[in-house]
């Protein structure tokens, strides 16, 4: 078995892969497939697709991979490094969903209670139906009160904004000030309020604003800031020292560029001055920065079932929770760019294993709308954490697509 090796991998976890342990089985994944990843991922640097990654693999709480490509700031040749800071945005959904599996495994609440017991503000909201004449939305009555568990899932009625999301409704969260990072999480949950869902709870899976509200919910239960109980439940226990709503100042130059493939040809610069101050907004759907290592020690929390190192964060109930279908009967799938996925809490769950690339049933997964991308595969005890900036979804897809294949194909 390949030890650790790396110096720079060692300072950051000292010795943390050493006391973690997940199976019995103890092969490494075969060399040939690391390299495979690795060349794939360097050809898409040198081809100017991508401006730079990170990809760390682990296997049976073991490092088999542990790499960095191009660059994170392509302007200044500055390289890629282990430390370097990413926006991860929707990959903070799995963290918010197991901020609020803490306080279920508290029994702060269960699935089946409708959201209003919790947050009022979404008590008896109408659904929208269609557009009259002059544009307004029609509505009527929900069939039945949105649940947790449909909140955790995107089968609840909420949309997103644009462009996740289109319609009369989603136009109407954008006018609202829902997302808007200087608006805080209490005043968008009043604006959400006022507004109908977009189809009946239970109906349909469609991508939210729902995690958002989960962040809510978790202050609510636990009288907490979101960013106080993330900091004092997740991070500081699993050792995740860069991971937060924003960058400090002391931190930012570590922090990676955002690029997009311009149409001549090359790497166009799109990142802006967001997540290098404080916000007001602390988006459970979004809002998160961080780097591989840190990651890693999440997703291998997860892995091992609720522990990692001594440190039990969730019940191991909470999280076969977490990684079950919970998709309401007669949703059998989400969308069609994830085939062969189910739903658990936060986290798609793969149910088919030839239609998504050889991963195996059960694999948990998600990804950020600039390309990061992570699975915990809980059949062959193998974590993969991909950290790119990249502004091109497909390609970001195309991408993970092309890694899942390398590694089981």
């Amino acid at each position: 078995m390949r030890r650790l090796v790396n110096k720079d991998w060692a300072i950051i976890f000292s010795g943390f892969f050493f006391l973690f342990s997940v199976s019995l089985s103890r092969a490494d994944i075969d060399q040939a497939r690391l390299d495979a990843i690795a060349e794939d991922m360097q050809s898409r640097i040198v081809e100017e697709r991508l401006s730079g990654a990170v990809l760390m693999i682990a296997q049976d709480g073991e490092l088999q991979m542990n790499k960095t490509f191009g660059h994170q700031n392509v302007e200044d040749q500055v390289p890629m490094a282990m430390d370097t800071i990413f926006r991860i945005f929707s990959m903070t959904k799995p963290i918010t969903g197991t901020a609020l599996m803490i306080l279920h495994d508290e029994g702060k609440f269960q699935l089946s209670d409708p959201v209003s017991k919790y947050i009022p503000e979404l008590a008896d909201v109408k659904v929208f139906t269609e557009s009259d004449a002059a544009g307004n939305m029609l509505t009527e009555a929900a069939n039945h009160e949105m649940t947790v568990q449909e909140l955790m899932t995107h089968t609840g009625g909420i949309m997103y904004v644009p462009p996740l999301s289109s319609g009369p409704v989603a136009q109407a969260m954008i006018a609202a000030g829902i997302m808007r990072p200087d608006i805080s999480l209490a005043e968008q949950i009043d604006s959400l309020g006022a507004l109908p869902l977009g189809y009946q709870p239970g109906s349909q899976w469609e991508y939210s604003y729902s995690v958002d509200v989960q962040g809510y919910l978790v202050e609510v239960l636990s009288g907490q800031t979101f960013d106080d109980f993330l900091e004092q439940r997740i991070f500081e226990p699993l050792g995740m020292i860069d991971t937060g709503f924003f960058v400090p100042a002391d931190k930012a130059h570590r922090f990676a560029r955002q690029y997009n493939q311009a149409a001549t040809g090359g790497l166009t610069r799109t990142d802006t001055g967001q997540f290098l101050i404080k916000p007001k907004f602390f988006s459970g759907g979004g809002g998160l920065t961080s780097t591989a290592s840190d990651y890693m020690k999440f997703a291998l929390m997860h892995l091992n079932k609720g522990e990692l190192n001594g440190t039990r964060i969730l019940s191991e109930d909470a999280i076969a929770i977490m990684r079950s279908n919970l998709l309401p009967e007669g949703i059998d799938n989400i969308a069609n760019i994830y085939p062969g996925n189910v739903f658990g809490v936060d986290f798609a769950v793969v149910s088919d294993s030839a239609a998504f690339n050889g991963a195996p049933v059960g694999t948990h997964w998600w990804w950020g709308i600039a390309g990061s991308w992570f699975w915990v595969d809980p059949v062959q005890n193998i974590v993969f954490i991909g950290m790119i900036q990249n502004d091109n979804v497909f390609y970001s897809i195309q991408t993970h697509a092309a890694m899942r294949e390398l590694l089981y194909n």
